[in-house]
Parts: structure tokens; C-alpha cells; sequence
């Protein structure tokens, strides 16, 4: 039998690592595990991936820094991009930088074997043995759902950049418990620091909650221009704040409870004045999950947030849900 194919998989992600690892499974590989891309230029300058399995959104240095070195440095190394960042951009970027092919998340063993063999590279892979992992059998609830947020951040980073013509810069999802204090807390400083606020509320499959968009009141010029929303140098903030959020919120839901193989149905968004109420509401949890993503556009100096906070009521079924999949 031919000696192993020394393979990187490079994500910042231990589920998607594991998810990558198992689709390689049985094929005559040797795998090394790289938890950003430095870690993963490390590990392909030690000759340990002649194919790269890459990520994007990583932390210490990113995929696209990645590539940039291996083509500068010229280092023997067949990249395949994996990523949830699905805009058209993103795609072009890769491929100019020299990757083989990109591929977006999730993917499936086909997805993987066609790339392979279209780059004549399935025969000398499918070989049985042994892969190696040392990856953790378990995966906890923050990191799974760090993994599934990023795949539905790339689907509402990608409407939000068709919807704005620009390249939105996409970052690491944070995952964390929140209580209704902090919560309340971040809310009003944003609103104090001349933020909007939309609302959205969101049930369906046992798992319910609600999300909130923060958009700096001073980027609404340059955000309506963007959308074409400009009328004699005038628009209607409701109608820009709905679009956005329609957007954002929508397709970011819409792509997680796919992958959670549940449908939401989701609230009319309405846009925050108050908190009257909060605390009540706030009275029956103690911590819940959260999710924060912070959408850049760097070329247009605008960002926003997106939060979406999960009921403590839902935390059961979410815990079920991941593990299936550790």
C-alpha cells in the first residue's frame, strides 16, 4: 500500500475539524489538525499537508492570510477553501490567491470526492487505512453552535452583500451565557451610543427567542445610498431598518434551523424604543445562550451587530439537538 497522504485540516471549529476528519475517514490519509491558520502554515511548512483543508474566519491569521503566504513563500501545498462565507467575492478571492477549489459549509463526502477527483486526486486517497485524530469525542454546546452560526452568518453576510453591493468582512461568531442583566446592559449602552434597535422574535421545534440588530445612527447615510434608498437626498429610517433586518435576521434564521432540521416562525421585527417590560420578562431565566455577530464593511467604514439571544427554556432542547453530533 502507498504511504499515507499527509493531509491539514484548518479550521478554528473542533466540531467542523471532526466533521472533515470523518469524511476523510478510510481513505488513505494522515491527518493533522490545525486550529487557525497559523497553526496550519506551521504544520504545511513541517510537510504535513499536502493537501490543506482551509478554513476562512479564523483567528491569529485568517485564510486569506494563509494563501498569501503559500504563494509567496511558494509552499508545496493543493488547497481546497472550506467555508461558510458564501459570497461571490469570497469565492473569487480564493481561487485568485491559488486555491483549487472552494467549497461551502456544510459539505458532505461527494462534495469532497468530486473536487478530488475533478484535480485527479480521489484514486491515490480512497485507499483504506487508518486516518489519525486526536480531536476531543465530545463537543459542547457553545462550540457546536459557534459552528452552526457561522455557516448561517455566511448565508446573512452574503444577502447583506447583495443587498449593499459591497464585500462584507465576516468574523468569529462569539457563543456565550448572557443573563437578562448583561443583556439589558448592552442593549442600553448601544441605544445610549446612538444605536438603533430592531427586535425580532423568533419559536419553532422546541427552541425559541429573539434577535436584535445595533446599527450605528450615523452609518444610515451611507447605508441608504447603498441600498438605493436615497430620494433627494432623503429616506425613510423605518424602511432602512426593515430591509436590513429582513435580511439579516431572515437569512440568518432561516440557514440555523435548517441545520437544526426545525422551521421558525418568526415575529413582525420592530424597532426598540423601550425596555418597559424587560425585567419582568427577564425574571424567569437566570443565564441563556447567546450568539454575537459583529458584520463589517470595511470599505464603507459601516458595521452592525447581530444577537440573538435563546430563551432558558430552549437550552434543553438546543443540548439534545448538538448531541447528535458529538
Amino acid at each position: 500500500m502507498n504511504q499515507p497522504v499527509p493531509v491539514v485540516i484548518c479550521d478554528d471549529s473542533s466540531l467542523a475539524r471532526k466533521q472533515m476528519a470523518s469524511v476523510l475517514s478510510g481513505w488513505n490519509v494522515e491527518v493533522t489538525f490545525a486550529e487557525h491558520g497559523l497553526a496550519g502554515l506551521e504544520a504545511v511548512r513541517a510537510g504535513k499537508g499536502d493537501i490543506l483543508f482551509l478554513d476562512l474566519t479564523m483567528p491569529l491569521m485568517d485564510g486569506y492570510q494563509v494563501l498569501e503566504r503559500i504563494r509567496k513563500d511558494d509552499l508545496p501545498t493543493m488547497v481546497i477553501v472550506i467555508s461558510g462565507d458564501v459570497q461571490s467575492e469570497a469565492r473569487e478571492r480564493v481561487l485568485a490567491l491559488g486555491a483549487l477549489e472552494f467549497i461551502s459549509k456544510p459539505t458532505t463526502p461527494e462534495k469532497i470526492a468530486e473536487v478530488l477527483n475533478r484535480f485527479g486526486l480521489l484514486t491515490e486517497l480512497e485507499q483504506t487505512a487508518e486516518s489519525s485524530s486526536e480531536e476531543p469525542s465530545e463537543i459542547g454546546l457553545p462550540e457546536y453552535y459557534k459552528e452552526i452560526a457561522n455557516i448561517a452568518m455566511g448565508q446573512a453576510g452574503e444577502m447583506l452583500a447583495r443587498l449593499l453591493n459591497t464585500f462584507v468582512h465576516l468574523p468569529i461568531p462569539v457563543v456565550a451565557m448572557v443573563d437578562p442583566q448583561s443583556l439589558q446592559s448592552r442593549l442600553v449602552t448601544a441605544q445610549d451610543n446612538e444605536y438603533e434597535l430592531i427586535s425580532q422574535g423568533f419559536i419553532g421545534g422546541g427552541v425559541a427567542g429573539e434577535a436584535f440588530l445595533l446599527i450605528e445612527k450615523s452609518n444610515f447615510d451611507k447605508v441608504a445610498t447603498l441600498m438605493d434608498l436615497q430620494d433627494s437626498g432623503t429616506f425613510r429610517t423605518s424602511e432602512l431598518l426593515m430591509s436590513l433586518s429582513n435580511a439579516l435576521i431572515g437569512a440568518f434564521l432561516t440557514s440555523f434551523a435548517k441545520q437544526l432540521d426545525i422551521e421558525f416562525s418568526k415575529a413582525t421585527p420592530y424597532i426598540l424604543r423601550d425596555f418597559l417590560g424587560f425585567d419582568e420578562q427577564a425574571e424567569n431565566w437566570d443565564e441563556s445562550l447567546m450568539i454575537t455577530i459583529d458584520y463589517q464593511m470595511d470599505e464603507h467604514d459601516t458595521r452592525c451587530e447581530l444577537m440573538l439571544v435563546f430563551t432558558q427554556d430552549s437550552l434543553v432542547k438546543l443540548q439534545t439537538i448538538a448531541s447528535y453530533f458529538s
